[in-house]
C-alpha cells in the first residue's frame, strides 16, 4: 500500500485493499497504523477518507528500503518491466530512466556527487538546466533539500531527488515528454520525450 502511495496521488482504503491484495478489514486496521506512526496523512472528503504519503522523507525511506529488501538476482516479472523502465518516486523520477538521465548529469559534470546523500550542481549544470527553463537559484532558497541522492531500489544505483528532481519531473511531464500512467506510479516515455532525451540516453549507453 505504501508503494502505491509513492505516486503522490490519495487513494481510498478500498484501492489500497485491492491494489495490496488484502480484505478491506485487514487494509482498515495497517492503514490505522500507518497513520498512527505517522506515515500516512488521511484527507477528508465528505464521508470518503482518502490516504497520501505524510511527507517526502517517508517516500525516500520507502524506496530505500525497497532496494535493500529486493534481492539482487530477482528476476522481475514482465509486468513489472514498466515500473522498471520509468516510474515516479513521490514527485521524482525514478527506474531505469530516472537512473540513466543522473548518470550522465554525473558522465558531464552537471552534478557532483557531495557526502553520502546530496548532489552538488556547477555552473555548468546550471547552465544545462536552462535549456529546460528550470531556475536553479530559485529552487535553492526553498527549505527543501536541494539535490538528494536517492537509492532506486529496482536499479540499484542512485537516481536525483529533493527540488531539483522534483522540478525536472515537473517538466518532463509539463512538455509530455513523460506521461503518466492513470493507476499507477510508471510513467511512460513519449515519442518527443524520446526524441529530446535521444543524447542524454545514447551517452548513458555507452558509459
Amino acid at each position: 500500500m505504501m508503494a502505491a502511495l509513492l505516486d503522490a496521488r490519495p487513494r481510498s482504503a478500498g484501492e489500497l485493499a485491492l491494489l495490496a491484495n488484502v480484505s478491506a478489514q485487514s487494509a482498515s486496521m495497517h492503514l490505522s497504523q500507518l497513520l498512527t506512526g505517522g506515515f500516512l496523512k488521511v484527507n477528508r472528503q465528505g464521508r470518503y477518507r482518502y490516504y497520501v504519503i505524510a511527507g517526502r522523507d517517508v517516500a525516500h525511506a520507502i524506496e530505500a528500503l525497497g532496494a535493500i529488501s529486493t534481492l539482487p538476482a530477482l528476476k522481475r516479472p514482465i509486468n513489472d518491466r514498466a515500473l522498471c523502465y520509468a516510474r515516479t518516486c513521490y514527485d521524482h523520477l525514478a527506474g531505469e530512466l530516472g537512473v540513466q538521465i543522473t548518470a550522465v548529469m554525473e558522465q558531464n559534470r552537471v552534478l557532483v556527487p557531495r557526502g553520502e546523500n546530496e548532489y552538488e550542481l556547477t555552473p555548468g549544470g546550471e547552465k544545462f538546466l536552462r535549456q529546460w527553463q528550470i531556475d536553479a537559484g530559485s529552487l535553492r532558497n526553498t527549505k527543501r533539500a536541494f539535490a538528494r541522492r536517492c537509492l532506486d531500489w529496482t536499479e540499484r544505483r542512485y537516481h536525483l531527488a529533493g527540488a531539483l528532481g522534483a522540478a525536472i519531473c515537473a517538466r518532463f511531464l509539463e512538455r509530455r515528454w513523460i506521461v503518466r500512467e492513470r493507476r499507477s506510479r510508471v510513467v511512460y516515455l513519449s515519442e518527443s520525450g524520446r526524441q529530446k532525451l535521444t543524447g542524454l540516453l545514447n551517452r548513458s549507453a555507452a558509459a
